[in-house]
């Protein structure tokens, strides 16, 4: 089903991702992709009255006029449908001075390519709309609907994801193909960003005064006394995951002048959170732990989400590792992740979401990169899937289709 032709066509598509470094000229990418799979897409803009409207959605203060999600409908015949989603945001390159090469620039090194997004999660989308076109080209007719989602802002609060579901999306699964290669994700943490405003009294340096920064550091302490807590006990799944939540000081800044004691400091945070603790909760412990070290503000931009669960028996997922099994010739382990993703969005109205995708490395650091292997295999795996999930006229016939060449060991 899915050949060198396959293949090399997203490979194509994995460069051109990589080389859109925002939102909007990924979308253009991605629009052409949908269209190469013979589907009319369509655009689904972000409406920040509508998205501050849901009691679920993250807190933003950045304009988000122009930004928009992609989607495209494979319409079938009453069966049943799914989404396969994924976002063509990336997080900056960190240092592109410590990059062996350009981040923003394809590379190909063996069976690596190398690029800030390549891994989360270009190669991704790359595979699921790959999938996609070569059962297209196959003449393969679906019973159930089958929904493709471009989304942005996931890497910063997954507004554009909810704007999808707000504007009508609905199935009864989902696949996010997030790059998780061996496994399925079936639960992940929720994600609280937030940012403390600590002030100090600014003075020459000769005689110094009291350091913003100084008691920015006595908030961090607070705050690790916090995350300490919260990893004491953890539930299941995550009681088999050493430190399951982590508190990240993402950014830190202070001062206007070297010899200038600093009169402000901002201190911007990510806390993770179990599934079942509510943002409010968390939002709640944090200003307490903040309360502990001083008066300070504390302010919410960005990520305020709740975690997520599937189970196991789910058919989704028995479904998704029957394919896997095709592919591999065993089934795929499931896993709790301490990341988050999309995929609470569609749990929390009923449809029950997991990730697989392809194997990625440096995910947010130096020199991120993806299998092309795992990309292609992925491809093979959605491939199965679909025709099981969504049903086809014929689908032994499709399946000896697809299974043609493609053997239980690695390609």
């Amino acid at each position: 089903m899915i050949d060198a032709a396959d293949i090399a066509w997203m490979e194509d598509l994995l460069v051109e991702l990589v080389a859109a470094r925002d939102e909007t000229s990924a979308q253009i990418v991605m629009r052409r992709a949908f269209a190469d799979c013979d589907l009319d897409p369509v655009d689904v803009p972000l409406d920040a009255e509508a998205i501050r409207a849901d009691p679920y959605h993250s807190p933003f203060s950045w304009d988000v006029s122009g930004k928009r999600n992609v989607v495209a409908t494979w319409n079938g015949r009453g069966g049943r449908s799914l989404i396969l989603n994924g976002h063509v945001d990336v997080v900056p390159p960190a240092s592109e001075a410590l990059w062996s090469s350009a981040p923003f620039t394809a590379r190909r090194d063996g069976d690596w390519i190398y690029g800030r997004g390549a891994g989360d999660m270009k190669a991704g989308l790359a595979a699921m709309t790959g999938a996609v076109r070569a059962l297209r080209r196959a003449g393969i007719e679906l019973l159930g609907d089958l929904h493709l989602q471009s989304v942005v802002e996931e890497e910063c609060t997954g507004n554009g994801t909810l704007q999808c579901l707000l504007a009508g999306a609905h199935a009864d699964a989902c696949v996010i193909t997030e790059p998780h290669p061996d496994h399925f994700t079936i639960a992940q943490v929720g994600v609280l960003w937030f940012h403390v405003d600590v002030r100090g009294i600014p003075g020459h340096a000769a005689r110094g005064g009291r350091s913003a920064f100084d008691a920015a550091l006595d908030v961090l302490a607070e705050l690790r006394s916090l995350e300490a807590e919260l990893n004491e006990n953890p539930p299941p799944p995550y009681d088999a995951i050493e430190h399951p939540i982590n508190l990240n000081p993402g950014i830190v800044t202070a001062g206007d002048w070297v010899s200038t004691v600093p009169a402000e400091c901002t201190l911007s945070c990510r806390l993770a959170m179990y599934p079942g603790t509510q943002p409010g909760d968390q939002r709640r412990r944090v200003e307490e732990a903040v309360a502990r070290a001083g008066a300070y503000a504390v302010r919410y931009d960005g990520f305020g989400c709740e975690g997520s669960v599937v189970g196991e028996e789910e058919d989704v997922v028995v479904a998704l590792a029957d394919a896997y099994a095709a592919v591999h010739g065993e089934r795929p382990a499931l896993q709790a992740t301490t990341a988050t993703t999309d995929a609470r969005h569609f749990v929390r109205r009923g449809i029950p979401a997991i990730c697989f995708g392809p194997r990625a490395e440096q995910i947010h650091g130096i020199d991120e990169r993806v299998s092309v292997t795992s990309m292609v295999e992925v491809a093979r795996v959605l491939a199965h899937f679909v025709l099981g999930w969504c049903g086809e006229s014929n689908v032994a016939r499709s399946l000896a289709r697809a299974s043609q060449g493609e053997g239980h060991g690695r390609s």
